[in-house]
């Protein structure tokens, strides 16, 4: 059964599709697999034109992950016409849930900073309006700071919950917390 996606052309279109629609700049690996939503793409022609469009200024690569430029957002939006309605919504549908995995990994932050008492963890959570919650504590070793920061950061929303709980529960339910 052939595929809608026919030639490197239409690859580069894809890949500027997907690049602008991608809420956060992604590796090789997740474009590559969001990229081979049609049996038309072949892995050796998909490659080579991400490597074309890198070099044409349309994508720039930062260390190992690739973001669209101005220049290939407007190409992409020039050729958004010839790509079939099927590939978009299969782009689209494949797009939804990484770009919400994005959006969170970009409102949920653990940063570990060295301090000259022991390690500074910053945990921080927002959400579209702004800031929802900010933390800092410090830890005695880096190896306890990491284990903050990868735990808050696999439990953010049962942290926030809990330490909501804690602060505005009432004077008997707080005592026995």
């Amino acid at each position: 059964m052939a595929g809608f996606i026919h030639d490197k052309l239409d690859i580069k279109l894809l890949v500027l599709y997907i690049m602008d629609h991608v809420s956060a700049p992604i590796d090789f690996d997740t474009l590559t697999d969001l990229a081979m939503c049609d049996s038309g793409v072949d892995y050796f022609q998909f490659a080579e034109a991400v490597s074309e469009l890198t070099g044409s200024g349309h994508l720039e690569q930062q260390e190992d992950v690739y973001a669209v430029t101005d220049r290939g957002r407007r190409a992409g939006a020039a050729g958004e016409s010839s790509l079939s309605p099927v590939i978009r919504q299969r782009c689209d549908r494949r797009l939804a849930p990484l770009n919400q995995a994005l959006k969170r990994k970009a409102q949920v932050r653990a940063q570990v900073e060295e301090q000259p008492l022991g390690f500074q963890v910053s945990l921080s959570m927002d959400d579209d309006q702004g800031s929802l919650f900010s933390l800092t504590l410090l830890a005695p070793t880096q190896a306890d700071a990491q284990r903050l920061a990868e735990r808050y950061l696999a439990h953010p929303d049962r942290i926030y919950n809990a330490l909501l709980g804690v602060l505005l529960a009432d004077g008997e339910e707080a005592e026995h917390n």
